[in-house]
């Protein structure tokens, strides 16, 4: 029986904590007016511009920038303000919030709550102040003031990424916490897309276009509580990819930015397409923070589309990789709106610490969700499904029967993360991801999962196969155990490179992939993305250290 599920909805099972207050959402219906400041239009242009002459620069291998103080060159170390300096921007951050009430802390739980997270394994660094900005003017004062004392810039949200992106700086910083800008703008329905501020998250925009009764909804769907700006920032994506994309594709139409200078850009306009040279949202989508602080954004709607859900049994990864591909090379492939991998492991915890009442057979698998406009052509695919699951050795082929079973049992999936943690609990885990073209998947599943049982740490696996992306969850306890799931970590990321994937498909990179940038985009694409840093933040102040930045730093005298 084919059942009707709304694509968003699952179980939460993650709530904020103190540090992430999330304040009343509230909708506005009214169009967003296009960039008409001329200092913002020069800027677009300037961008543009300056990043053609960076490829220009490095082509012909000259020096960007001189040196000066206030211009680092590109082999020096960003310098910054000493601690009077920072002390007397934090005073300068409470004169000029003073009309407001908790837009600016240095409580100890919240600067040290903001440099940490729980589900990483990265340690955590406090921050020197968190600061909850209300609007676009907001975050362009604090950005003016950090620039003023040379204090670095962390931007905050969600708090779901998993490499470390919004650790504190060594030597103390301004964590600027987006949670409070997370209002719906505009809802344009005729035109399926709605603006935006970053701190919305992505299952709020999507219950509140159903509480008005607009069938659409956002597609990008990553951890329950991820929101918006951190959707952009990390260029994630979620279990709808195969149907759907990354945030890489075109669901983001146009970004508010304020560049390290504290100069506002829109990177588009609302039309769903362009041709106007570099595509300067895109620049920002996968930056993670390192580039400037989106404050708005206007996103792509999907119609919302009658789904069901089903999952299926396999004897061995391979088995149920050569199904999912068969699948999605069929005539039904434009039904799939998700096809799951989940291993042995990941269901054994899931029968002992899931939150549905299904229990599963003990064994690799695949988790399905449907699309089709009707009842009818849902049950088509599912049958089509099945028969293809079944000569490829699947069994216990089961189809949702009613909305809550179907929602049971995404669920169970999307809780991957926390299921996982319940197997050894209070041990640390170390939750990575990597992808390879789906036909060399298995391969590095297999192998991976030897290394696994050499170790014999505790472990759960799950993956997108229909993009060739798969998850390592491993719990341990102590450095010891820790440094041997480092190793593992290690030798998946060059297996995976090897096979001409990458480090990481939608985690991105933060400071836990970084030493792999080289291996797998080269010596050239990384100086590219440095040269792009340092022409828009010369001054080294926008999460310093992430991505493509490996420099110890330190505060200057």
């Amino acid at each position: 029986m084919a059942c009707l599920l709304r694509p968003q909805l699952f179980l939460r099972v993650a709530k904020r904590g103190p540090s992430a207050p999330v304040r009343g959402l509230r909708v506005r219906h009214y169009s967003t007016p296009p960039p008409s400041q001329p200092a913002s239009a020069f800027r677009l242009s300037a961008l543009a511009i300056g990043l053609g002459g960076v490829v220009l620069g490095c082509l012909v291998g000259s020096q960007l920038f001189p040196s000066s103080s206030s211009t680092p060159s590109k082999h020096s170390r960003p310098q910054y303000g000493s601690a009077q300096e920072f002390s007397q921007a934090i005073k300068d951050l409470r004169a000029v919030f003073s009309s407001r009430e908790g837009i600016v802390s240095t409580d100890p739980s919240d600067v040290k709550g903001h440099g940490l997270s729980t589900n990483s394994y990265h340690i955590g660094v406090d921050h020197s102040v968190v600061v909850y900005p209300e609007s676009t003017e907001d975050v362009v004062k604090i950005v003016k003031i950090a620039n003023k004392y040379r204090m670095p810039i962390i931007p905050y949200s969600g708090a779901t990424a998993l490499e470390g992106h919004f650790i504190g700086t060594p030597g103390g910083g301004i964590c600027v916490d987006m949670t409070s800008m997370n209002k719906i703008l505009a809802i344009n329905e005729a035109d399926a897309d709605v603006v935006v501020q970053p701190g919305l998250g992505w299952m709020e925009l999507n219950e509140t276009l159903e509480s008005e009764g607009i069938p659409l909804f956002f597609p990008i769907d990553p951890a329950p509580t991820a929101t918006i700006g951190g959707i952009a920032s990390t260029g994630c994506s979620g279990t709808n990819a195969v149907r759907y994309g990354t945030a890489k594709a075109e669901w983001f139409l146009n970004l508010t930015v304020v560049l390290p200078n504290g100069e506002v850009i829109k990177t588009h306009r609302r039309s769903r397409k362009s041709s106007t040279g570099f595509d300067t949202t895109k620049l920002f989508i996968g930056s993670e923070g390192t580039l400037g602080i989106i404050t708005e954004a206007t996103l792509r709607l999907a119609p919302v589309i009658p789904t069901s859900v089903a999952s299926v049994q396999f004897p061995n990864v391979q088995a149920a990789v050569q199904a999912s591909i068969e699948i999605l090379r069929s005539g039904i492939a434009a039904g799939i709106q998700c096809v799951e991998l989940v291993d042995d492991n990941f269901l054994a915890a899931t029968n002992k610490y899931g939150l549905s009442d299904h229990k599963y057979a003990v064994s690799d698998g695949l988790f399905f969700k449907f699309q089709a406009h009707s009842p009818r052509a849902l049950a088509d695919t599912a049958r089509i499904t099945k028969e293809i699951c079944k000569r490829n050795g699947g069994t216990e082929f089961r189809l949702a029967g009613s909305d809550q079973e179907a929602q049971d049992i995404w669920a169970d999936r999307k809780n991957a993360h926390f299921v996982g943690c319940a197997i050894r609990p209070g041990a640390g885990s170390l939750a990575t991801d990597v992808c390879v073209p789906v036909s060399k998947l298995p391969e590095l599943v297999l192998e991976t999962k030897k290394d696994l049982e050499r170790v014999g740490l505790p472990y759960t696996i799950v993956g997108h196969v229909g993009d060739g992306n798969f998850h390592a969850q491993i719990l341990f306890d102590g450095d010891e155990e820790l440094k041997e799931v480092k190793g593992i970590v290690r030798r998946m990321v060059h297996r995976a490179i090897a096979l001409d994937g990458t480090c990481t498909g939608e985690h991105g990179v933060g400071i836990g992939k970084r030493e792999f940038l080289v291996e797998e985009l080269g010596e050239g694409t990384v100086a590219l993305m440095k040269s792009i840093k340092r022409t828009l933040d010369p001054l080294g102040l926008m999460n310093p250290g992430k991505v493509s930045g490996k420099t110890a730093l330190r505060q200057g005298n």
